[in-house]
């Protein structure tokens, strides 16, 4: 079993980082070589601007590569619950949000020439328990009359035919998706590249002051300066940014990946291969590889660890996680484990704005690959002077109280957690 992500195993290094020191001066500057700072770049490159990206690590070592690979549009919450707590218009406004960022990457995708098995699936909402059922029903029946047309209500019977586990009915989104994570990654920084972008790998940013009107970004590299910075760290935020690491609370979650099933083994457990999701709490979500690996996912442990110990930690309890839904696949080898670390919001809504100088996108709260390369480049375009496309603007954002960088709460919050999916 390898203990890296399976999404940057399979996927072409990319090779277009900058030698040398990094730097120059800017238009702006991106702080992060993900989704969300590399969609930013391509559209201000897109525009002729200036653009240096940042990035401390390799570009998607984060958590554009560490994820379960699913582009599921609606809402982390229930569509009900944003509707009662930020109002119908902005609850609408961040739904359609999610639909226009799965377009936005499929006609990005078609327009760069982006090779990473790109597919429109579906994604099922799948009810864990009975009680379940009547809150999926409930929260369909309010999206499917104001929001999204585009889906239905399956009944138990309705999911045989869909995956092979007893669940109790499902809500199907047709407009989800699912890529290949780290070909898409790749491909999104050739494409920055293409257009004019600079891109520093292994560049950590130390600090950011305005001196004289710009921006003067110091990193381990050399130093840059910019007329605008865009912060797109998410759940790797360093502690110099501490406005942002109060809001932001890092969780692990973690994945494995099977060995590839033989195409009877495969329909056996998802025959509609498509991306789906459980409804406890402490849930679950998997999907079928290009290659027919089963990815299976999910918050094993509270934790804001992301190495190989707490990897492997997480790694065996989801083992017999997926035993329990499939059974089937009890003797199936576990090929690949890996873990990231997801930028998580107290609300679990994320945030995009201008802050004390900076520009941020953040605070996905594991939703993020469908939505951080369109708010990427909606900042990008708010950069620009363009017309303001943010469906976050103006959301208050206030700070965790007790939170200052370390999340020495989560155990809690795990148990918390824990307690009432044994209850309800």
């Amino acid at each position: 079993m390898k203990f890296l992500s399976y999404w940057h195993d399979t996927a072409p290094r990319f090779q277009g980082g900058a030698v040398g020191a990094a730097e120059g001066d800017f238009d702006v500057a991106v702080i992060g070589g993900g989704f969300t700072g590399l969609g930013a770049a391509l559209q201000l490159a897109r525009a002729g601007a200036r653009v240096i990206v940042l990035e401390a690590d390799a570009i998607g070592a984060g958590a554009s590569g560490r994820n379960g690979g699913h582009l599921n549009n609606g809402l982390a919450h229930s569509y009900l619950a944003a509707k009662a707590e930020l109002g119908r218009e902005r609850a609408t406004a961040l739904y359609k949000a999610f639909d226009q960022g799965i377009d936005t990457l499929e006609r990005l995708i078609a327009e760069e020439a982006i090779s990473c098995d790109f597919r429109r699936a579906g994604k099922l909402k799948l009810a864990s328990k009975p009680k379940h059922f009547p809150a999926i029903a409930r929260n369909f029946e309010a999206i499917h009359a104001e929001v999204d047309p585009d889906t239905a209500l399956l009944s138990a019977q309705e999911l045989e035919a869909e995956v092979g586990a007893p669940f109790h009915g499902a809500m199907l989104s047709r407009k989800s998706a699912m890529m290949h994570m780290g070909k898409f990654v790749a491909g999104l920084a050739d494409a920055a590249l293409r257009h004019g972008a600079v891109i520093h790998e292994q560049a950590c940013v130390t600090s950011v002051a305005k001196e004289a009107g710009r921006q003067r970004i110091a990193t381990d590299k050399g130093t840059v300066t910019a007329r605008e910075v865009l912060l797109a760290t998410g759940g790797y935020t360093t502690s110099n940014f501490s406005w942002f690491r109060r809001r932001i609370i890092p969780v692990g979650s973690f994945i494995i990946a099977t060995r590839p099933l033989t195409e009877a083994e495969a329909n056996a457990v998802m025959p509609g291969n498509r991306t789906c999701v459980n409804s406890m709490n402490i849930g679950n979500y998997f999907r079928l590889s290009p290659d027919r690996r089963l990815i299976f996912g999910g918050r094993a442990r509270f934790s804001a660890r992301s190495d190989q110990r707490s990897d492997a930690l997480g790694g065996a309890i989801l083992k017999a996680a997926m035993t329990r839904v499939f059974p089937q696949l009890a003797k199936v080898e576990v090929d690949y484990c890996w873990g990231g670390l997801v930028d998580m919001t107290a609300d679990r809504f994320p945030r995009a704005g201008h802050q004390d100088g900076l520009w941020y996108a953040m605070g996905y709260s594991g939703h993020g690959a469908q939505l951080s390369t369109h708010l990427g480049m909606t900042m990008a375009d708010a950069i620009l002077g363009r017309p303001n496309r943010n469906p976050l603007d103006g959301l208050d954002w206030p700070a965790v109280p007790g939170h200052f960088g370390k999340p020495w709460f989560l155990p809690l919050v795990g148990l918390y957690y824990k307690m009432v999916d044994w209850v309800k």
